[in-house]
């Protein structure tokens, strides 16, 4: 009598149990994550408007530009001092760089390093 048995295919217990960890432990560091890189492109889009905006005539307008669209937008990560404008043709180029420390779980953390620039 000869039986033939089909191979069984599909994922055991323990391993649905470790990929679902590692699963769990992607989607709470997304989660963490998620916000500061969301502001980091409300950052990147108030720079790139205020850099385009024609009538601002010095610095501290640039600055103080840049502080109306952070109570706009809830930008709390910098402000307007925080920029780094330089003068060229009839614009600016707006500069900003900074750095956003998460804790994670126990002593880990991770850390973000934010760069957006209007100039080229």
């Amino acid at each position: 009598m000869c039986v033939n048995r089909a191979s069984q295919r599909g994922v055991s217990l323990t391993g649905l149990i470790f990929w679902g960890i590692i699963i769990a432990m992607v989607a709470a560091a997304g989660v963490k994550v998620a916000p500061d890189v969301i502001e980091y492109y409300k950052i990147r889009k108030a720079i790139a408007a205020i850099a385009q905006d024609g009538k601002l005539g010095s610095v501290v307008e640039v600055q103080n530009a840049f502080d109306r669209f952070a109570d706009i937008d809830m930008i709390k990560s910098i402000n307007g001092k925080d920029l780094t404008v330089v003068r060229e043709g009839n614009g600016y180029v707006v500069s900003v760089a900074y750095e956003r420390r998460i804790k994670m779980i126990g002593p880990v953390s991770v850390v973000l390093d934010f760069e957006a620039s209007t100039g080229k």
